[in-house]
């Protein structure tokens, strides 16, 4: 039932995925929901609701990433990074979160769906100082756009950029950007059975 409707779904916006991709996909469907009844990771209980709300709402973003080393800040359970590191095996995926108990669910799947592109951090993101700066700031997590700005404004490369995962875009919280920092780039994403609005912003920070 869920595997039609992935293949439904990824069809519908576009994306292609192997059968083991498409398995690794479900499968974390099932860990999630296994492993929320016991540390209550998403609010989403309905696995069908998790492929949308969840896996395909992260896999829309897959088009639109530039580079090949991103950092998902305050993915909880591993969210978006986990499913586009899947779509994507080819880019290097760090999953950032304060929780352990998350942080223990992140490698967990990485272990059981052998995911070799992902690195889960037990970190606060103002204290988190990478070796390596990233092409890309991935945030779904955020109140704001000016938080994820000020919080994650050490992250990226010089060329980097930032993308913050929106729903309903409001004209308020565009206008009070922080200074030096630009959008290029706002995308709307469609997602299979989802009425609600969700946008990307692509986010750079000028010299």
């Amino acid at each position: 039932m869920l595997s039609a409707q992935l293949n439904d779904y990824l069809a519908e916006v576009g994306l292609t995925a192997t059968e083991h991709q498409k398995q690794q996909l479900l499968d974390f469907v099932g860990m999630l929901n296994k492993w929320n009844k016991a540390f209550n990771l998403t609010s989403v209980r309905d696995p069908e609701q998790m492929l949308i709300r969840h896996i395909m709402d992260s896999l829309v973003v897959s088009p639109h990433l530039v580079g090949q080393r991103f950092i998902d800040v305050g993915t909880g359970p591993g969210l978006p990074g986990i499913p586009l590191a899947i779509l994507n095996p080819d880019k290097e995926f760090v999953l950032l979160d304060s929780l352990g108990k998350r942080i223990r669910f992140q490698k967990q799947v990485q272990f059981e769906l052998g995911i070799n592109n992902i690195s889960s951090v037990e970190s606060r993101v103002e204290a988190y100082q990478p070796e390596e700066l990233f092409d890309g700031v991935l945030s779904r997590a955020f109140a704001s756009i000016q938080d994820m700005l000020h919080w994650c404004h050490h992250l990226p490369k010089a060329d980097g950029c930032f993308y913050a995962l929106k729903g309903q875009l409001s004209e308020e919280e565009m206008s009070q950007l922080p200074e030096g920092f630009v959008v290029t780039d706002t995308f709307e994403l469609k997602v299979p059975k989802l009425d609600e609005q969700r946008h990307l912003l692509r986010v750079i920070k000028q010299d």
